[in-house]
């Protein structure tokens, strides 16, 4: 059988593998910074902690897992049976207890609910951790990947939405990301939307249509509007607003005089105004002008209820690089009621892919080792294992080739591995207890002691 593995996923090499290590430990950094402390969660949540969570669309894309009741007879005849009702296109409930998770937002707050009188509030926390969805693969889209996600719940301070714009602004100015654009909205503009449209009991059916603008445009937006029930009269007054242009205040002004009925839409616009107050104090300089008020920013999850927010960059053709927004009452499903949050998730595959597309990666991460000895056997592979061995204490990157084979194959070895330095332990080398230290960039080679090359390594 050829291998293969399932579409939607991917292997990564040594050197993908520290790319990623390198956007994580990046994201990290910032993280800490910023006060927050690491969570991790189990892959899998009991069904019932995921379904319902992610509006109608979302639930569909859920990986549920299949029971298991191989430990008993009775219980796996129950599950075959219910597996075949299910084949026939009936709803059986025996066969899937638990899912894998689909996303991080509602493992956290299932974890926060669990742990309420462990943790100090406000808490924060960040999380790296693989997601899975059904979804059909695409450029930019898999059925699992890694989400990075960091939170605020506890609090109402719209300090929380200021410093979670500025970690999206530190991070991609760390990583070096061109083109960064970051949308802001609020799920009460959009209600207050509804409500201008002269519906306001389909805010939902108006947001499903509005996410998808950016993939169908205005005139697909409309045919699903007109498809979900929404008046011509409504689509009017909808498409009016959303085409607001000109600085953010200028657009905010213009909101809270189209909005003016509805004082659910006036709180968004309050909201906004604040947290881009706060910003303005808390972000570089430099920073100011990335951010856009865009009232036709939807984000299609049901758990949101304030500020919204998405990022993208126009460098590369891709969607949305992260995205987050506040969820007054997540942890209410849960039993928890009346603790509000926001948080922030970066999309770790796709800022991948751009970095990689736009050769982003610094150099140095090609490689683990910074030096290589060659084996020359015998008593030579003696000294140059004492040399590695102090090479290793002194925490420099080294390994030694375990073969003593033809000089030419461990030279191929060392380049094709992008090492950079060589160390040549040869008879004259060990006789006078140094080495020959090849440098692969330049290919100056000099004979140095041990500790003439560990300083010139470290340096």
């Amino acid at each position: 059988m050829k291998p293969s593995i399932p579409q939607g996923t991917r292997d990564f090499s040594p050197a993908e593998v520290r790319k990623r290590q390198y956007i994580f430990n990046t994201l990290k950094t910032i993280f800490e910074t910023y006060g927050f402390q690491p969570l991790e969660t189990p892959s899998m949540e009991n069904l019932s902690t995921l379904m319902g969570k992610y509006g109608d669309e979302g639930d569909r894309l859920i990986f549920k897992i299949l029971n298991n009741g191989l430990d008993n007879p009775d219980k796996e005849e129950k599950i075959r049976a219910g597996f075949e009702k299910v084949l026939e296109g009936k709803n059986h409930t025996d066969i899937t207890e638990r899912a894998l998770r689909y996303d991080l937002t509602i493992p956290f707050a299932r974890y926060v609910v669990m742990h309420q009188n462990e943790l100090a509030f406000p808490f924060r926390r960040y999380q790296m951790q693989p997601v899975w969805r059904a979804d059909r693969p695409q450029r930019g889209r898999y059925r699992e990947f890694w989400q990075c996600d960091c939170d605020v719940v506890g609090s109402n301070s719209l300090i929380n939405e200021a410093e979670l714009l500025c970690i999206y602004q530190s991070a991609f100015h760390q990583l070096k990301i061109p083109g960064i654009a970051i949308r802001i909205n609020s799920r009460k503009l959009l209600a207050g939307l509804a409500e201008v449209a002269g519906m306001p009991d389909r805010m939902m059916e108006i947001t499903i249509a509005l996410d998808k603008l950016d993939k169908i445009g205005w005139e697909g937006v409309t045919k699903e509007l007109v498809q979900r029930g929404i008046s011509e009269q409504g689509i009017r007054a909808i498409e009016e607003i959303i085409s607001i242009s000109g600085t953010n205040e200028e657009k905010l002004t213009a909101l809270e005089q189209r909005m003016a009925g509805s004082e659910i839409a006036l709180q968004g616009v309050a909201e906004l105004r604040e947290s881009l107050a706060y910003y303005a104090t808390l972000a570089a300089a430099a920073w100011q002008g990335n951010i856009a008020v865009d009232i036709s920013l939807a984000r299609g999850l049901n758990y949101y209820t304030g500020v919204i927010v998405e990022v993208t960059t126009d460098a590369v053709k891709m969607g949305s690089v992260g995205g987050g927004g506040r969820y007054d009452d997540l942890t209410g499903l849960f039993g928890l009621k009346g603790l509000s949050g926001v948080g922030i998730s970066f999309g770790i595959d796709r800022i991948y892919d751009v970095m990689e597309e736009l050769n982003l990666f610094p150099p140095q991460l090609e490689t683990g080792s910074k030096v290589m000895l060659l084996n020359f056997g015998g008593e030579n592979e003696q000294y140059g294992l004492t040399v590695l061995h102090n090479l290793r204490e002194q925490g420099i990157a080294a390994e030694m080739y375990p073969d003593a084979v033809k000089f030419d194959r461990q030279m191929k070895y060392a380049n094709k591995r992008n090492i950079p330095f060589v160390l040549l332990p040869g008879d004259e080398e060990r006789e006078k207890q140094r080495v020959s230290l090849k440098n692969f960039t330049t290919g100056e080679q000099k004979m140095l002691s041990v500790q003439e090359v560990i300083s010139l390594l470290k340096a």
